[in-house]
This record gives C-alpha cells, sequence and structure tokens, in this order.
C-alpha cells in the first residue's frame, strides 16, 4: 500500500470514538463545502433552466432563422417574398429539421368597448404545432378547410384582457386604405407564460393575411426554419446565407437572414447578464468553501505537529507528509461533496415535479423556476470543485517544510 495514503486512512480512521478538538472544525468546513457545491447545482440547474424554457419559447414563436425581405424594417407590416422559389434555399442544407411559411399583419380586435392592438400571423398547412400545442389551454388548434377558416388561436392573456371565451366573435380590422375586418372566431386558447409574446400574436389561417394584402397565393411574409440542433445555429445559419446570397445574384430578389438571436436579441442579453451572475455565485462559494479548508487544514497540521516530527526524525521527506494531508483533505472536501449534491440535486427535484417556488411571468418570463439537471453539469462542478479546493491547499502545506523534527516532537 502507498506510504501517504496508508497514514491517510490511519489518521482519518483513528478520528472517530476519541476526544478530538478539531472535530467541530472538520465538521465546519465539511459543512461550508456541501451547502457551496448545492448552491453551486442549484444556480446552473436554475440558469440552464431559465435558459432553456425561454430559448425553447423564442424559437416556438419564431424559429430558429427566418427568411423575410431585406426590404423589412421593424414593424410587422412586411414586404412578401415568394414562397416556393424561395423554399429552394434549404435544398441540401443538413440540420434542418422542418421550415414552413408565415404571413404577419398588425390588427385592432374590438370587442364591445374593449379595443386592443395586435399581430395577426397567418399559418399554414405546414405549420408544425407541437410548440403551440404544449401551452393549448382550452379549444383546439386550427383547421385548414378549402376556404380560409375563421378561427384564431388567442393567449389567455389577451382573452383574459378582451373577455373572450371560446367561441366568442373577435371582430378585428386592418387599418390600411381600404380599411379592412374579418369576424375572427375563437376556437383556442393557450398560455406560454411569455407575456410579451402572448399579448401581441393571434395565430389565424395565412390566406386571411393574404387577402388583407392583396397578395397571391406564392407570396408570404417568409419562411421559419426550425433546426434539429439549436446548437448548431449560427454554423447552419452561415451556410443559408451562402445560399441565399446565390440567390440574390441569380433573380435579384433580396433576401434577409435572421437568426432567433437577432429577432429577440433583448432576451438574449438578459440571458447573458445572468451568466454573470451565476459565475460570480460559483467563485464565491468556491472561495468561501476553500478558505474553510485552508482553516481547516492548518488546525490538522498542527493538531499532527507531534506526528510530523515524528516521521520526519524516521526520513519521510516534506512532499510526502504534505500529500498525507492533502489525502485527509480530499477525504473531507469528498464528504461535503457527496452532502452537497445530495442536498442540491433533491432540491432541484422537488422544485422540477412540484414546483413550490413561483415567479411573475411579467418580469421573468415563467411562472416558476425552471429546473434543467444535467449530468454532465455535476460532473464538471464536482471535479471542478474538488481539483481548485485542492489547489488552494498546496500553499498552505508548506508550513509542513519549515518543522523541525527536533522541536515538533516535543510539541504539545
Amino acid at each position: 500500500m502507498n506510504f501517504e495514503f496508508f497514514i491517510a486512512k490511519r489518521i482519518i480512521s483513528s478520528q472517530p470514538g476519541k476526544k478530538n478538538k478539531t472535530k467541530p472544525l472538520i465538521g465546519t468546513a465539511i459543512l461550508a463545502i456541501a451547502l457551496g457545491m448545492s448552491v453551486m447545482i442549484i444556480s446552473v440547474a436554475v440558469l440552464t433552466g431559465f435558459k432553456k424554457e425561454i430559448t425553447d419559447k423564442l424559437v416556438g414563436f419564431s424559429s430558429h432563422i427566418q427568411l423575410v425581405s431585406l426590404n423589412n424594417n421593424a414593424s410587422f407590416e412586411t414586404d412578401p417574398i415568394p414562397r416556393y422559389s424561395t423554399r429552394h434555399i434549404l435544398e441540401g442544407i443538413d440540420g434542418v429539421a422542418h421550415y414552413h411559411a408565415f404571413a404577419t399583419k398588425p390588427g385592432i380586435i374590438k370587442v364591445n368597448t374593449d379595443i386592443q392592438g395586435v399581430v395577426l400571423k397567418g399559418i399554414d398547412d405546414d405549420y408544425d404545432w407541437t410548440f403551440l400545442a404544449d401551452f393549448l389551454v382550452e379549444g383546439q388548434i386550427l383547421e385548414y378547410p378549402d376556404k380560409a377558416g375563421n378561427g384564431v388561436l388567442v393567449s389567455s392573456k389577451l382573452a383574459a384582457l378582451l373577455k373572450l371565451e371560446l367561441g366568442d366573435k373577435m371582430p378585428t380590422y386592418f387599418i390600411q386604405t381600404p380599411t379592412r375586418g374579418r369576424p375572427f372566431e375563437v376556437t383556442g386558447i393557450y398560455k406560454t407564460g411569455l407575456d410579451e409574446f402572448d399579448l401581441v400574436f393571434v395565430f389565424c389561417d395565412i390566406r386571411h393575411i393574404q387577402s388583407v394584402n392583396d397578395w397571391q397565393t406564392n407570396q408570404v411574409t417568409g419562411i421559419e426554419v426550425f433546426l434539429k440542433n439549436g446548437k448548431e445555429l449560427e454554423s447552419i445559419a452561415d451556410q443559408i446565407q451562402v445560399a441565399t446570397n446565390e440567390y440574390i445574384v441569380e433573380t435579384g430578389f433580396g433576401i434577409d437572414v435572421q437568426t432567433v438571436k437577432e429577432i429577440s436579441s433583448g432576451f438574449f442579453d438578459f440571458l447573458r447578464l445572468n451568466d454573470t451572475n451565476v459565475w460570480v455565485i460559483l467563485v464565491l462559494m468556491l472561495l468561501v468553501s476553500g478558505f474553510n479548508m485552508i482553516s481547516g487544514l492548518f488546525i490538522l497540521i498542527i493538531n499532527r505537529t507531534n506526528m510530523i516530527g515524528i516521521l520526519k526524525a524516521l526520513g519521510a521527506a516534506n512532499s510526502s507528509l504534505r500529500r498525507i494531508f492533502l489525502l485527509q483533505a480530499a477525504y473531507i472536501i469528498g464528504l461535503g461533496l457527496i452532502f452537497g449534491n445530495c442536498l442540491g440535486i433533491t432540491l432541484c427535484i422537488i422544485q422540477d415535479q412540484f414546483s413550490p417556488i413561483t415567479l411573475d411571468p411579467a418580469s421573468y418570463f415563467v411562472d416558476a423556476v425552471p429546473i434543467n439537471l444535467k449530468i454532465i453539469h455535476l460532473i464538471l462542478l464536482n471535479v471542478g470543485a474538488l481539483i481548485l479546493t485542492l489547489l488552494m491547499l498546496i500553499l498552505p502545506t508548506g508550513i509542513i517544510s519549515k518543522m523541525s523534527p527536533a522541536k515538533t516532537i516535543k510539541f504539545d
């Protein structure tokens, strides 16, 4: 058996059952590490949960990538692009899971004396309902008869604001020359918790938007593109941009490629700000745990001063003695990490399953603290905390090399 490991094991096993003044300090160090690790696990799970929840909602509303007219500005009054020829841009690009056409048009809803401005988003029968179906609270998704149906999908926030229920008429007017209106009917109500979108978007048959804009069947606001893997967003967007540039050269028709990060830049700036906060928490927790372990290690060394002198007199090298105490520290850190993981993971599971901590969607975009617990995150946190804390302990063990065997053997 390795000499350092053998001595460290004997020291650790000799502590239980003996009156030892270092036990309270060791217990405090273990507690600090456990609390630090649980806070780090919860912080990372909550941050990644926020990012995933909000990103998924943003992608659900606006897709990973949009192809729209180069002439469009920030409003929802858009110039059309040719639906069918534009789709050829996406042919042969790996990583594209699905794409469909859409059209938008600002409108005003008037229900009795209540008036509300909205954006009508027209979609076709090739629309992927996976996202909205998960957030549907009443009614059903839109159907596509031979003629444009009058059914619309509104948010629960908008329905409450205008006192709308399933089956209610929802007269909607489009401000243009001449002013046009459509007698829509509420056939479905959804709730995503993303109020900035819920209060704005009403989903309808794309043929209504084309009719109001005097567009042909081939004319749409744009094409929404969904990817198989969102992590490949930038690389696939670059590929689409290259294909789009070739299309512009061939046809002279301007097409703009926009990613979800560009469309909803404000949300992603908010998420990046949260990244900074979590890094601050991680650093502070590591420093607290490290300084507690440094204090504990000094006490352990002082408590074993007599033993250090004897081992030195027997020929033990300073490096071997330092490794003995680092092994003992690793044992203490390991206990703290185990308890911290148990606490942090348990709290995350409770929040994920029962959502006891709720939030205001108007401020946080979700109605409960989201949790995204990943094995890879746990592994990185534990390995990183163990390595960094041990590195912080290397310098304090240098005190061992300055101890004189003659003096330390007599130390009491």
